[in-house]
């Protein structure tokens, strides 16, 4: 049997904690109506037997706190509400824990802005983590040495997993049910609980963000060029020319200061445009891409769902709202 511990963390989402211990539990529900035996053990772990959640509007009982949990096989950790700083200040006592029993052979499963909880252990170092792609400008800065990818769902590296923002931590609770028991159960719980199986992008919800929040003035002005210019053809020479860089020195820091390299921004930018306009006019598809400043239709379609999952009719049936 596997021993899952689900941590109840000062300022947790409760329903990111209420969540996995019902699939969890659910599965074993689901075995025994078939006469087998279940698989999960599953618990809630705090560091105080009683966790009051939401400035007091909710409180979890805890059936352990960490100093009595000898060993254990998974440790989901949920997401947090609030100030990233602060929460991981609270949960301090977790972290030499968590190293712990991943250095005896647990594994770890990080639940939206969990993710930042686990990259404090430094157990990530080098390795791919998502998260809420709302938080992954300040997972960043917090954590440079991490390699984020947060259009990933679901990451798997060396017994560490992540999941994407909000709700969609379920699919990762879908992935570690097929991984422990089996993909017809996965199934099974994806059909119960209604989960999109096997969906792998944040793709489609991510809104881009201008990455404005660090300190080189040069970069900011070629990022506040770009986005006010995105209809124009923008080369990376006129950039460099304009801030008074060579063309290497734009290119190695404003893939610093942003996490996009400048041909990656631009299209970005010129996506994000994109998306608006079919989410909100009733432009075709067409007059969407020469307004945002594409001129071959088949670059614009590929790089529209390489940044979205979607093909820019799929995106426009899906959001838009005129």
């Amino acid at each position: 049997m596997k021993h899952i511990s689900i941590l109840v963390l000062k300022e947790g989402i409760l329903g990111s904690i209420e969540g996995p211990h019902k699939v969890f539990t659910e599965v074993n529900i689901f075995l025994e109506s078939m006469g087998k035996p279940p698989i999960f053990d599953v618990h809630l772990v705090g560091l105080t037997k009683e966790t009051p959640l939401k400035d007091g509007l909710f409180a979890v009982h805890t059936e352990h706190t960490i100093d009595c949990v000898d060993k254990t096989d998974l440790i989901i950790i949920p997401a947090m509400h609030g100030d990233m700083e602060k929460a991981l200040e609270l949960n301090q006592a977790f972290i030499p824990w968590i190293i712990k029993h991943y250095k005896a052979g647990a594994e770890l499963a990080s639940l939206c802005v969990g993710s930042f909880l686990l990259a404090s252990t430094g157990l990530l170092q080098g390795r791919k983590c998502s998260t809420h792609w709302i938080a992954a400008n300040e997972f960043r800065k917090l954590f440079p040495e991490v390699n984020l990818v947060p259009d990933k769902i679901v990451t798997d590296e060396n017994g560490i997993y992540s999941s994407g923002g909000a709700y969609s931590y379920l699919n990762l609770i879908i992935y570690l049910i097929k991984k422990f028991a089996g993909r017809e159960m996965a199934i099974l719980c994806s059909k119960v609980f209604e989960i999109d199986i096997e969906r792998g992008s944040q793709g489609p919800f991510i809104m881009f963000q201008s990455q404005k929040d660090h300190e080189d003035e040069p970069i900011k002005k070629a990022q506040e060029f770009i986005e006010s210019n995105f209809q124009e053809k923008i080369t990376v020479d006129q950039l460099a020319s304009m801030v008074a860089l060579s063309r290497r020195n734009l290119e190695r820091r404003f893939k610093k200061a942003t996490a996009n390299t400048v041909v990656e921004y631009i299209q970005r930018v010129k996506i994000e445009a994109a998306k608006m306009s079919l989410e909100s006019s009733r432009e075709n598809v067409n007059e969407v891409m020469y307004t945002v400043g594409y001129t071959d239709p088949k670059a614009f379609r590929l790089t529209f769902k390489r940044v979205t999952g979607l093909s820019p009719m799929q995106y426009r049936n899906k959001y838009n709202y005129n």
